[in-house]
């Protein structure tokens, strides 16, 4: 959270909407304790300010507004052909929260939502038992930081703390929390789990510059890695979605010799590698919502999802598998569509 506050975090969050219904909820209370300067307005329905009317994504992204809830339905989803499931059956995610703190260009949130205001689900309890219920069929991989980079957050929610201990004793459970937040402090306090992984997106510095708003720079972010590694913590590295540039075989061999620099290879879960791509829905609002190198890109449509092309996504992935492979065995590298 210090990061954020270095940022823009005092500009952010001065106004709460909380349904009416949750107002006595425990998480509600922990949260709102933490902005006491924030104007409190209740309403019916989350969707009534995250949805309703003509929003501005790109206003509301500079100064976003916290939405408290209650999540009613569809608890856990079914992973996304898009998504990595790193060779594990069973794979769902989950969202505590929707829309991330960051703005990075290329999100796909930006196509998935509207607003840029950020909605946090307090009803943990019934999240939890959703999982419980798919737990009794089969193994379960969650990601829950998929919509949101929950780690980035975790001084406003404690959502990973409640995350680690309702998996500490579920063996057939594994949970990955994607992020590029440098919020390590926030769970030094927590005892390392086994079950869970955090996946850093590791960009190069100049794709960070150009495309990651108020994320962390890369040296904050392998810092945070090799301290997570530490406290005994799994971690993956994640090279994806990677970002074509002219340099790019330069700027990304770079940015993989130094995220294995000084990062022992034990504690590494794996290494995902992949493109940039998206559905060619999400673009289309995407391109709406803001003019970027990013959303202006002459990409190949292929079954629906805009990539750069069969030949430039194999020579991007390839560079980058090989790269890696200097590191680390080849049983632990993850390449989006290699099956």
């Amino acid at each position: 959270m210090t990061y954020l506050k270095e940022k823009s975090y005092n500009n952010f969050f001065s106004h709460i909407y909380i349904e009416k219904g949750i107002a006595d909820n425990r998480k509600c209370r922990e949260i709102t304790d933490k902005f006491p300067n924030a104007r409190i307005i209740y309403i019916g329905h989350y969707k009534d300010v995250f949805c309703g009317g003509n929003r501005n994504f790109a206003k509301e992204k500079k100064s976003p507004s916290l939405i408290l809830a209650k999540k009613t339905d569809n608890f856990i989803y079914k992973g996304a052909k898009v998504c990595q499931d790193f060779g594990n059956d069973n794979f769902y995610y989950t969202s505590n929260i929707m829309n991330c703190y960051f703005d990075c260009e290329y999100c796909y949130l930006q196509g998935m939502y509207r607003s840029g205001n950020i909605v946090i689900f307090v009803n943990m309890e019934d999240i939890f038992s959703a999982v419980d219920e798919a737990l009794e069929k089969h193994s379960v991989y969650l990601c829950i930081s998929y919509d949101t980079d929950m780690l980035a957050m975790e001084n406003i929610t404690g959502f990973i703390k409640e995350w680690v201990e309702y998996a500490r004793d579920k063996e057939n459970l594994k949970i990955e929390i994607r992020t590029k937040s440098c919020n390590i402090k926030s769970i030094e306090n927590i005892k390392a789990c086994g079950n869970i992984v955090f996946a850093w997106t590791l960009s190069p510095e100049s794709i960070i510059e150009k495309y990651e708003h108020l994320t962390g720079r890369f040296d904050k972010r392998r810092e945070a890695v090799k301290k997570c590694c530490e406290l005994g913590w799994k971690v993956r590295l994640c090279f994806d979605p990677m970002i074509y540039c002219k340099e790019f075989e330069k700027v990304y061999g770079e940015a993989i010799r130094r995220a294995f620099e000084d990062i022992d290879e034990k504690y590494i879960d794996g290494v995902s590698i992949g493109v940039f791509r998206i559905s060619k829905e999400y673009m289309k609002i995407m391109k709406k919502q803001r003019k970027s190198t990013v959303t202006l890109f002459p990409y190949k449509n292929v079954n629906g999802v805009y990539c750069y092309g069969e030949e430039t996504d194999k020579r991007m992935v390839g560079f980058a598998k090989n790269e890696v492979m200097k590191y680390i065995g080849k049983d632990k590298i993850f390449v989006w569509g290699e099956q």
